[in-house]
Protein backbone atom coordinates (compact mmCIF):
# COMPACT_ATOMS: atom_id res chain seq x y z
CA UNK A 1 0.00 0.00 0.00
CA UNK A 2 2.92 2.87 1.30
CA UNK A 3 4.16 2.37 -2.15
CA UNK A 4 1.41 2.94 -4.29
CA UNK A 5 0.33 5.90 -2.78
CA UNK A 6 4.16 7.15 -3.35
CA UNK A 7 4.05 5.78 -6.82
CA UNK A 8 0.96 7.96 -7.54
CA UNK A 9 2.47 10.75 -5.54
CA UNK A 10 5.59 10.67 -7.78
CA UNK A 11 3.45 10.90 -11.08
CA UNK A 12 1.70 13.67 -10.05
CA UNK A 13 4.54 15.78 -9.29
CA UNK A 14 4.87 14.97 -5.22
CA UNK A 15 8.49 13.41 -4.62
CA UNK A 16 8.65 14.57 -0.93
CA UNK A 17 8.17 13.09 1.96
CA UNK A 18 4.95 13.40 3.72
CA UNK A 19 5.30 13.47 7.05
CA UNK A 20 7.65 16.60 7.54
CA UNK A 21 4.80 18.98 6.30
CA UNK A 22 2.40 17.41 8.28
CA UNK A 23 4.06 17.73 12.09
CA UNK A 24 3.58 21.30 11.36
CA UNK A 25 -0.23 21.13 12.87
CA UNK A 26 0.33 19.47 16.14
CA UNK A 27 3.74 21.31 16.98
CA UNK A 28 2.97 24.39 16.34
CA UNK A 29 -0.82 23.70 18.32
CA UNK A 30 1.68 22.42 21.28
CA UNK A 31 3.78 25.56 21.13
CA UNK A 32 0.67 27.85 20.25
CA UNK A 33 -0.80 26.10 23.66
CA UNK A 34 1.96 26.44 25.82
CA UNK A 35 2.01 30.35 24.96
CA UNK A 36 -1.27 30.77 25.37
CA UNK A 37 -1.76 29.19 28.73
CA UNK A 38 1.11 31.21 30.22
CA UNK A 39 -0.14 34.20 28.93
CA UNK A 40 -3.29 33.58 30.19
CA UNK A 41 -2.13 34.38 34.16
CA UNK A 42 -1.63 38.01 33.43
CA UNK A 43 -4.70 39.55 34.79
CA UNK A 44 -5.96 40.84 31.92
CA UNK A 45 -4.98 38.02 29.89
CA UNK A 46 -7.07 35.09 31.19
CA UNK A 47 -9.58 34.56 27.93
CA UNK A 48 -6.94 33.38 26.23
CA UNK A 49 -6.46 30.23 28.28
CA UNK A 50 -9.57 29.02 26.04
CA UNK A 51 -7.16 29.50 22.82
CA UNK A 52 -4.77 27.54 24.59
CA UNK A 53 -7.12 24.51 25.03
CA UNK A 54 -8.39 25.11 21.40
CA UNK A 55 -5.05 24.27 20.19
CA UNK A 56 -4.96 21.61 22.81
CA UNK A 57 -7.61 20.19 20.44
CA UNK A 58 -5.90 20.77 17.47
CA UNK A 59 -3.08 19.56 18.06
CA UNK A 60 -4.51 16.36 19.07
CA UNK A 61 -6.78 16.29 15.89
CA UNK A 62 -3.26 16.46 13.88
CA UNK A 63 -1.66 13.98 15.54
CA UNK A 64 -3.15 10.77 13.56
CA UNK A 65 -3.01 12.06 10.05
CA UNK A 66 0.86 13.30 10.78
CA UNK A 67 1.41 9.68 12.99
CA UNK A 68 0.11 7.87 9.79
CA UNK A 69 2.34 9.61 7.17
CA UNK A 70 5.24 9.11 9.58
CA UNK A 71 4.44 5.69 9.44
CA UNK A 72 4.30 5.94 5.41
CA UNK A 73 7.65 7.86 5.19
CA UNK A 74 9.18 5.25 7.35
CA UNK A 75 8.26 2.50 5.29
CA UNK A 76 9.18 3.95 2.50
CA UNK A 77 12.02 5.68 3.11
CA UNK A 78 13.99 3.19 5.59
CA UNK A 79 11.78 0.01 5.00
CA UNK A 80 10.42 -0.23 8.05
CA UNK A 81 13.82 -0.91 9.34
CA UNK A 82 13.50 -0.45 13.45
CA UNK A 83 16.43 1.44 14.98
CA UNK A 84 16.59 4.19 17.63
CA UNK A 85 15.47 7.57 16.61
CA UNK A 86 11.91 5.77 15.12
CA UNK A 87 11.17 3.99 18.01
CA UNK A 88 11.98 6.76 20.30
CA UNK A 89 9.98 9.30 17.98
CA UNK A 90 6.98 6.37 18.22
CA UNK A 91 7.48 6.30 22.18
CA UNK A 92 7.44 10.15 22.41
CA UNK A 93 4.53 10.56 19.91
CA UNK A 94 2.33 8.04 21.48
CA UNK A 95 3.00 10.11 24.70
CA UNK A 96 2.16 13.31 23.36
CA UNK A 97 -1.18 11.70 22.27
CA UNK A 98 -2.12 10.60 25.56
CA UNK A 99 -0.92 13.65 27.28
CA UNK A 100 -2.99 15.93 24.39
CA UNK A 101 -6.10 13.70 25.20
CA UNK A 102 -6.07 13.91 29.16
CA UNK A 103 -5.40 17.60 28.81
CA UNK A 104 -8.55 17.84 26.66
CA UNK A 105 -10.69 15.79 28.96
CA UNK A 106 -9.55 17.04 32.95
CA UNK A 107 -8.57 21.15 31.93
CA UNK A 108 -10.82 23.84 32.43
CA UNK A 109 -10.34 26.46 30.32
CA UNK A 110 -12.30 29.15 31.76
CA UNK A 111 -10.48 28.73 35.24
CA UNK A 112 -6.92 28.44 34.20
CA UNK A 113 -4.40 28.17 37.29
CA UNK A 114 -0.89 26.96 37.80
CA UNK A 115 -0.94 23.73 38.90
CA UNK A 116 -0.79 19.97 37.65
CA UNK A 117 -2.52 20.48 34.14
CA UNK A 118 -0.63 23.38 33.88
CA UNK A 119 2.29 21.17 34.07
CA UNK A 120 0.78 18.93 31.42
CA UNK A 121 0.89 21.43 29.05
CA UNK A 122 4.54 22.43 29.74
CA UNK A 123 5.08 18.43 29.35
CA UNK A 124 3.92 18.35 25.88
CA UNK A 125 6.11 21.41 24.62
CA UNK A 126 9.10 19.00 25.89
CA UNK A 127 7.71 16.21 24.30
CA UNK A 128 7.39 18.30 20.56
CA UNK A 129 11.01 19.65 21.14
CA UNK A 130 11.92 15.83 21.86
CA UNK A 131 10.06 14.57 18.19
CA UNK A 132 11.54 17.26 16.46
CA UNK A 133 15.01 16.56 17.48
CA UNK A 134 14.93 13.05 16.77
CA UNK A 135 12.88 14.02 13.79
CA UNK A 136 15.61 16.31 12.32
CA UNK A 137 18.33 13.25 13.76
CA UNK A 138 16.90 11.08 10.99
CA UNK A 139 16.52 13.97 8.27
CA UNK A 140 20.47 14.31 8.97
CA UNK A 141 20.89 10.50 8.90
CA UNK A 142 19.65 10.61 5.53
CA UNK A 143 21.64 12.97 4.00
CA UNK A 144 24.95 12.21 5.23
CA UNK A 145 23.90 8.48 3.68
CA UNK A 146 23.30 10.35 0.81
CA UNK A 147 26.52 12.10 0.34
CA UNK A 148 28.77 9.00 1.08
Amino acid sequence: MTEVIFEFLNKIGFVHPLHPALTHIPMGMVMGAVTFRLVSFLPRLKFLARTGYHCIILGLLGMLPTAFSGYLDWQHTFGGTWEFLIILKMVLAVVLTVLLATIAIVDDPENPRFDKKTLFYLLTLLLAIGLGFSGGELTHQLLQAALH
